[in-house]
């Protein structure tokens, strides 16, 4: 069985953000550390407030959108603040403009993140749901991909290669970058369909008063699983600090930008082929049994990274963590919008993201600290730890 257009479109869209996001911003650490000369616990609390103080905007994005019966409109106005922005690093000579930059990036995504998700939601019929959200997912990762390659070939030709990122090669990314964040825009406008009132049936996968399966909800707000599960969830996420962290780690290993941008093609790859097989599995099996294999693994590759020695290490931790994120991300939002009722999901999507996004400001600050105090293995320890106490708690309280 095929998708809806809408699935499809807001695939396309994630897919032409990611090529210009990833692009761009996987090199803002190093740029940074290369060029600005700025600290680890800097780059940790730029970081943390970026993703952390912008996530507030995602409950009231996702509350507004439920309050609408809308979602189009605010998800066009937090991708095109996101692209107004990025042409500003090109300018940037100080971190913090940098970190204005990447919180008004964040802003962005704040604000068209929950009501996406709960489009992406609207548009799949119940019994779809991880089909959809792994299809959303892989497309958002093909992105990244072919933003990484791309990166990566720009920093070889400017550069010629080089241990440290220079500030020439990544003016030239900013500017091929801006490219696909407009056009993302552009097929968002015309291709993407309003579900709301009067909405064409084709776009309508159930009756605004039909609940999902096993979604329960009391009269005083969201069933007890739901804020159970967003409890568990900011354990988890104080572990998993920003990917910046992944960054530094392999460049801390004598990787070259190149060769950084190339981990995280593979890493992507990974991803993007994993997150539609985990999202027909999820469908079939269960929600729980996904998450907590999902969640095993990146114990598994945090605890790797720390130890990790050697080139091969790395190579094979950057694929096992793309695997992570393909097994656990998209059927994480599926599992929220089991547990909901179909006209909350905007506030509920914005609820989860928000507890993510605001435990990782925690999440990086003690990272960085962990860095700077012990050494470079101390913040992956740490969230192998946060990890396994996470799966415990999931496994233990919450039933699906």
């Amino acid at each position: 069985m095929g998708f809806s257009r809408n699935v499809f479109f807001l695939g396309v869209v994630s897919l032409l953000t990611d090529v210009s996001t990833e692009m761009i911003f996987t090199l803002v650490p190093l740029f940074l550390l290369n060029v600005l000369r700025v600290g680890i616990p800097v780059i940790g609390l730029i970081e943390g407030i970026a993703e952390g103080t912008a996530s507030l905007l995602k409950v009231l994005s996702g509350w507004l959108s439920d309050r609408l019966g809308r979602r189009k409109g605010l998800t066009v106005l937090g991708y095109s603040v996101s692209t107004l922005a990025k042409p500003f690093l090109y300018f940037a000579t100080t971190w913090g403009a940098v970190a204005a930059v990447r919180f008004v990036d964040r802003v962005g995504k704040g604000i068209r993140t929950s009501p996406r998700d709960a489009l992406v939601a609207d548009s799949a019929p119940p019994e779809e749901m991880g089909k959809s959200f792994g299809l959303h997912r892989g497309m958002d990762t093909a992105g990244a991909v072919i933003g990484l390659a791309v990166a990566a070939m720009i920093v070889y030709i400017v550069q010629r290669g080089g241990l440290e990122l220079t500030r020439d090669a990544f003016q030239t990314i900013v500017l091929v970058g801006i490219v696909p964040a407009v056009l993302a825009v552009l097929v968002l406008l015309f291709f993407v369909r309003e579900r709301g009132k009067g909405a064409d049936s084709r776009w309508v996968s159930c009756p605004a008063n039909e609940q999902p399966p096993g979604a329960v909800q009391t009269k005083k707000g969201f069933d007890f699983r739901f804020k159970l599960f967003l409890a568990i969830v900011v354990v988890f996420t104080l572990g998993n600090s920003s990917d910046a962290f992944l960054i530094l780690r392999a460049h801390s290993l004598d990787f070259s930008v190149p060769q950084i941008l190339l981990l995280f093609v593979a890493f992507n790859l990974v991803y993007a082929l994993a997150a539609l097989p985990a999202g027909l599995v999820s469908d079939r099996l269960g929600r729980k049994g996904v998450i907590v294999v999902g969640w095993s693994i990146y114990a598994l590759a945090y605890l790797g990274l720390a130890v990790a020695s050697a080139a091969w290490h790395v190579w094979l931790l950057f694929a096992l963590y793309g695997l992570y994120y393909g097994v656990a991300e998209g059927v994480s939002r599926a599992f929220v919008c089991d547990l909901v009722p179909v006209e909350r999901r905007g506030t509920a999507y914005g609820l989860y993201h928000t507890a993510v996004g605001l435990s990782l400001l925690p999440a990086s600050l003690i990272a960085g600290w962990l860095w700077h105090l012990i050494g470079p293995e101390a913040p992956f320890f740490f969230g192998a730890a946060m990890a396994g106490a996470a799966m415990l708690g999931f496994l233990l309280l919450i039933r699906e």
